[in-house]
């Protein structure tokens, strides 16, 4: 495989936006790591939708597809596109991260895709752990003991930001209203190799 020499960690969005409207060069390749159901919320025109846990699990597979391609990875907020930047380094594909995810870009004046909407990842596990936490320390008063409950999502919360990696944000990733009403056809890799 040849792989490109050099790469940037991150680009912010006003710099992918040029690059993007830029006629005269082609473009990078976007690849949009949010769950299915985010990307159908919003996504940048002309992104390939492979989610988180597709690349840390066929990340052999992606790097073929993308050898040679300029790659920029994108998510809500970057937090998600560093992950997946990790995951290809780590098997030799240099990919540039977009600081500030979709939210930047769509401040910049990015245009964006819109389809039904759904609540971030993020959000959602904010609503869970916060949930999980006010009614285990309520509970407490009539079950003694149940705060504990709470102590071990804070421990959760804790050990998620320490190692960049989110345990119920995979959990909840995976329910069915994060994935897409409509499947599109084929894989993310086929869209990938196919170059769309």
């Amino acid at each position: 495989m040849t792989r490109p020499t050099t790469t940037t960690a991150s680009v912010d969005a006003a710099s992918l936006l040029e690059q993007v409207r830029d006629a005269s060069a082609p473009g990078p390749r976007l690849v949009d790591v949010r769950t299915p159901a985010e990307f159908e919320a919003s996504h940048i025109p002309g992104s390939i939708n492979v989610p988180l846990d597709i690349v840390r699990s066929q990340v052999e597979q992606l790097c073929e597809a993308l050898d040679g391609q300029q790659v920029v990875l994108v998510c809500r907020s970057g937090q998600r596109a560093g992950q997946a930047q990790q995951s290809l380094g780590g098997a030799g594909l240099p990919a540039t991260a977009l600081q500030g995810g979709v939210t930047a870009w769509e401040g910049v004046g990015g245009d964006l895709n819109r389809g039904r909407q759904v609540w971030e990842l993020e959000r959602q596990v904010r609503l869970v752990a916060g949930s999980i936490v006010l009614l285990a320390v309520l509970g407490s008063v009539l079950v003694p003991g149940l705060q504990w409950v709470a102590a071990f999502v804070g421990a959760g919360l804790t050990f998620a930001a320490l190692s960049n990696s989110c345990v119920m944000g995979a959990v909840l990733s995976r329910m069915p209203w994060n994935r897409r009403s409509r499947q599109p056809s084929g894989s993310p890799l086929d869209a990938l190799r196919a170059g769309r």
